[in-house]
């Protein structure tokens, strides 16, 4: 009888795992970028200490949850959830990418809900995203966890035709 695989872990990047954090966002860029903001040669362009020092900061701010996803023991899939800077009862999302490989086994829906859980156990009223208009499968995994699209769209990054729709996940209900 074969080993059984090892299990799929969501678990906190720490500031020494900058290099594995790297590693991982720049992959997502090369892998799928029409799903960020942000683009492989920006970020490429970025030194090793502005990697180390995301994960450090996100480790003490309190505001910051940098996830990773292992399956078999390897880094598949990230996650970025952020206080809103100007809402503290608003989480946002970011980042959120899955290995091909990964692909199909749950991935996805295990960092989105480590992320909510997260945005829960800090209190937050809500969870918004920005996602690709063209990107169905994010679109079924979002709605399938509650999101609802707002009809906001803005343009994704600068001279781009790619389109983000705003979605967001009401987690209790507005303080009036």
């Amino acid at each position: 009888m074969p080993p059984s695989p090892a299990p799929l872990v969501i678990r906190r990047f720490v500031p020494h795992e900058w290099p594995a954090y790297r590693e991982i966002r720049l992959r997502s860029l090369a892998d799928s970028p029409d799903a960020f903001g942000s683009t492989l040669a920006a970020e490429q362009a970025y030194g090793p200490d502005t990697w180390e020092r995301r994960l450090a900061k996100a480790e003490v701010s309190g505001i910051d949850c940098p996830l990773a996803a292992e399956l078999d023991g390897r880094l598949v899939g990230l996650i970025w959830a952020k206080v809103d800077a100007g809402d503290a009862s608003l989480v946002n999302l970011f980042q959120m990418w899955v290995a091909p490989e990964a692909r199909g086994r749950g991935v996805a829906a295990a960092l989105l809900h480590a992320a909510l859980q997260w945005a829960r156990e800090r209190d937050a009223r809500a969870v918004r995203l920005g996602v690709n208009c063209a990107n169905g499968a994010a679109l079924r995994l979002y709605a399938r966890a509650g999101f609802l699209d707002t009809g906001v769209r803005e343009p994704m990054r600068p001279d781009s035709g790619l389109v983000e729709q705003t979605m967001l996940l009401a987690l209790k209900p507005a303080v009036a």
